[in-house]
């Protein structure tokens, strides 16, 4: 029989209070989805009831706003990272946030300055050190950069035609 307040790992089991707190200690750190931080919750030792009721209470309260998240993560990484749409999408929904909320977030990301512009921009960056590693392969390289980076594949061609010159889906000499 595991001791009062411990699971049979051992683990600690984290009651309604103690849930909470850990909680508001997550939030203080960074901004979390509702389910990740329910997940984080449930991984520190709280039951899943427990953890969805210290969340839905705190999203009730205005602790967790998933819009909100959404909306930040979404700005930070395209204007941060260089990340497109398509990546920045698949990651608010492997987070948990609902696809209307990760639809709207992505589109205001790219409100200021256009996901065309920012395509064009990551690509001046990174050409430079593909230039370096030979010409011959820069175009076919930096149009695999731009999709894994999420960008959609006609504003990809049109940046890495501008670019390089050269049509990144046609075979190089080298086969």
């Amino acid at each position: 029989m595991p001791p009062p307040g411990r699971d049979k790992r051992g683990a600690r089991q984290l009651d309604a209070k103690a849930a909470k707190l850990a909680a508001f200690e997550l939030l203080a750190r960074k901004a979390w989805s509702a389910r990740e931080l329910t997940t984080r919750l449930k991984r520190r030792g709280a039951s899943d009831e427990v953890a969805r009721a210290v969340v839905t209470e705190l999203a009730a309260r205005g602790y967790v706003d998933d819009a909100a998240f959404a909306r930040f993560w979404a700005e930070s990484r395209a204007r941060g990272r260089r990340v497109g749409s398509r990546r920045l999408r698949q990651e608010l929904l492997q987070k948990g946030v609902p696809r209307a909320l990760a639809a709207a977030a992505v589109a205001a990301a790219f409100e200021e300055k256009g996901e065309a512009q920012r395509c064009l921009e990551a690509g001046r960056r990174r050409l430079p050190a593909l230039l370096r590693a030979g010409s011959a392969r820069a175009a076919p390289r930096l149009r695999d950069y731009l999709l894994r980076r999420g960008y959609p594949p006609a504003d990809v061609m049109r940046t890495v035609a501008a670019l390089t010159g050269a049509r990144p889906d046609e075979p190089d000499e080298t086969g």
